[in-house]
């Protein structure tokens, strides 16, 4: 057998100064969270809500949103504290000085809030916009062109359920809405009949929480619910059987916000009811009119809070 004869060395000379092969560097695997994609944003006002009113009324479906997402007990409406001018400034972002909404009851020839509206900004923007309200002076707040869908119903002629606000409002939600206001008026007629904080009063948000949860669950069922703004409000408080003061318990409102993007907390941003707007209209993705009294309430998404406007009108 013959001897095994190792391979020859081949040695490879490097002149000096050259430098070493280049390997390569594998880059690390990088994994990305995408960001909460937000497709609409529902705005639910309990008309005449006083904070105080939500735990009392054992309103479920409120405290809920609030404890996913971010709220406030101490925010503020305008003057007049009342219904019309203060849905006025919610949805035009602006002081009753721009919006011109003083009056409280239905007046055609007064036409409608002046400047641009949220639903201006959202139907401009090819979007689709629903108003489903309870008082049918809140047409006035808003051009009917700039609203894909208004209904004004008066539950107070016990009317069928397929004219109620909760019908009305499931419709919507299976038509397909970007913008929509939902309006309950309940609590405020039971409060100018009965008295702010009474029985009849707390019974009658119990009631329209539980509506509210079934809009919630329908967002639910039809896979709308992980993409959508909710933001829970009112346009006032009350004392006694009336409103429209600058008392504490006229002008404090809640003012909630839950849904993607939002973290979770008691803010600590002083909030406005013109606000509502300017953050309808932010996580749409749309300009802010440079008119606008209200800013977004940026503290809601974990971003920092501007440092300018701290006051109200």
């Amino acid at each position: 057998m013959p001897p095994t004869v190792a391979p020859p060395l081949v040695v490879t000379l490097v002149p000096s100064g050259t430098p070493p092969p280049a390997t390569e560097t594998p880059f690390p695997t990088l994994t990305f969270t995408p960001t909460p994609a937000i497709s609409r944003v529902l705005i639910v006002s309990f008309d005449g809500l006083r904070p105080d009113a939500i735990a009392q009324a054992n309103m479920v479906n409120v405290m809920a949103l609030m404890q996913s997402g971010a709220y406030t007990l101490n925010a503020q409406t305008i003057m007049p504290s009342s219904t019309l001018p203060a849905h006025a400034s919610m949805l035009t972002g602006m002081c009753p000085a721009k919006h011109i909404v003083r009056w409280n009851e239905y007046v055609p020839q007064n036409g409608y809030a002046r400047g641009t509206d949220v639903f201006d900004l959202v139907h401009g923007a090819g979007l689709q916009t629903a108003m489903v309200v309870g008082k049918e002076k809140l047409r006035q707040v808003t051009e009917p062109p700039s609203t894909d869908f208004f209904a004004f119903v008066d539950e107070t002629d016990k009317i069928d359920d397929f004219t109620s606000i909760e019908r009305l409002a499931l419709d919507q939600i299976k038509t397909g809405f970007n913008l929509m206001l939902v309006h309950f008026p309940n609590g405020d007629l039971a409060g100018h009949e009965e008295g702010w904080m009474s029985r009849e009063q707390l019974k009658a948000y119990t009631k329209d929480d539980k509506t509210l949860g079934v809009l919630l669950d329908a967002l639910k069922d039809r896979g709308m619910y992980e993409d959508t703004i909710i933001i829970v409000t009112s346009d006032h408080g009350g004392h006694d059987s009336s409103h429209g003061t600058d008392a504490p318990e006229d002008m404090t409102i809640p003012w909630i916000i839950s849904g993607p993007r939002v973290y979770p907390g008691q803010l600590g941003t002083q909030v406005h009811t013109m606000d509502t707007a300017a953050t309808a209209a932010f996580v749409l993705g749309l300009p802010l009119p440079a008119e606008w009294d209200g800013v977004s309430v940026f503290e809601a998404f974990g971003l920092p809070v501007p440092p300018f406007r701290t006051f109200g009108c």
